[in-house]
């Protein structure tokens, strides 16, 4: 099974903890949408025949397309790729996009799981953000889309500068009184170049506080998980049958196209990376070329990537696995280096499969960095 991610570079305005690749000009919309079939087309023999399971739209702000629009681009996914009979659709959406005749729209289409960025039901919070949406909008989105889907998710951001335990907790409250099936929780991350990174650099603005955001998470995954949610991977929590079928099989590997300009594809040893410029995008695409670049990973290059995203999820990492795929030098190497974490107990072992603890979820990213192989050359 293989997924299709599809990048939409527009936004009605830019987040300042944003560094994704977008455009607030929305002029340039038609011929992207030109662009994004082209190169639809085009890599339509890349998968060898492998079924579509996922078909994802993110961005940028994918809900500013109009439904027609969206459905276009499923429909060409579908006249050129062999999908499964009932793949996972998902549309990444705003709030403010969202009103009751949209939802409406959307769940006539081939759209199935709708993931929504609400970020923080609080106006202090999304003002501090610079969201489109406001706080109103943030709540009576959930009950139209509760309305017409059943799969839906929503985003939550902690870790905001000025945003005490007491209101994360309520935020957590509120997520919870609608009982979706899914939520995604990240920790607000200053990117350079953008206008957060300006405003701590100026003294606008705070910094962000590392034990406030570990603090917070501890919080979202004591309340989640007893509520019945399973932490299937840091930052994303869901209730059994509902874990998103597109993220998982970025985390296990799996072979994916990125459509789109700045999207990126992986077939387990290659990657590649589209221009992140649209007017280059379409240009290229115009001309029928593929604007994009490749990289072969290295033996080394696969472990790290597979170490990084396994000790992510609930899953793990895997002995058998390791070995199989990487030789049983990668697993000496991985047993010596992670033995200090199963000492310290922010790893376990459960049967083969290394998998990090309460303790260590929050520092996962630097322990699996820890377990690098840096020095071999392959």
């Amino acid at each position: 099974m293989s997924g299709i991610y599809i990048h939409i570079p527009f936004c009605k305005q830019a987040c300042h903890y944003c560094d994704f690749h977008f455009s607030t000009q929305l002029k340039k919309k038609v011929p992207m949408l030109g662009a994004l079939k082209k190169e639809l087309e085009l890599r339509k023999n890349e998968l060898g025949g492998e079924m579509v399971d996922t078909i994802y739209f993110g961005g940028g702000t994918p809900s500013v397309l109009e439904t027609d629009e969206i459905n276009a681009l499923i429909e060409t996914i579908y006249d050129n790729y062999q999908c499964t009979e009932q793949p996972e659709i998902t549309l990444e959406a705003n709030p403010d996009d969202l009103s009751g005749n949209r939802v409406a729209q959307l769940s006539k289409s081939p759209i199935n799981r709708l993931s929504i960025g609400v970020q923080s039901f609080f106006e202090e919070d999304l003002k501090l953000m610079n969201r489109a949406h406001d706080a109103a909008e943030a709540r009576s989105c959930i009950e139209e889309a509760k309305s017409h889907f059943d799969n839906i998710s929503i985003d939550l951001i902690y870790g905001i500068p000025g945003m005490i335990d007491k209101r994360w907790l309520e935020n957590i409250e509120t997520a919870l009184s609608y009982d979706l099936p899914h939520v995604s929780s990240y920790a607000l991350t200053v990117e350079p170049k953008t206008a957060l990174k300006k405003f701590i650099d100026k003294g606008i603005m705070d910094d962000v506080d590392d034990e406030q955001a570990q603090r917070q998470f501890y919080m979202l995954l004591e309340q989640l998980e007893n509520r019945g949610y399973i932490n299937y991977e840091i930052s994303n929590f869901g209730k059994p049958g509902y874990f998103s079928r597109n993220n998982t099989s970025y985390w296990k590997g799996k072979t994916y196209l990125g459509i789109g300009p700045s999207a990126h594809s992986f077939d387990g040893k290659i990657r590649g990376w589209n221009v992140a410029n649209n007017t280059l995008y379409i240009k290229s695409l115009e001309h029928g070329e593929l604007p994009m670049e490749k990289e072969t990973l290295s033996v080394k290059d696969q472990y790290n990537e597979y170490v990084m995203t396994g000790l992510r999820t609930v899953w793990g990492v895997s002995e058998n696995k390791i070995a199989s795929d990487f030789g049983p030098m990668y697993l000496e190497y991985f047993r010596q280096h992670a033995q200090k974490y199963l000492d310290s107990g922010h790893l376990q072992l459960e049967t083969e499969n290394w998998v990090a603890t309460k303790k260590g979820k929050f520092l996962v990213d630097g322990i699996a960095s820890d377990l690098f192989m840096i020095n071999l050359e392959s």
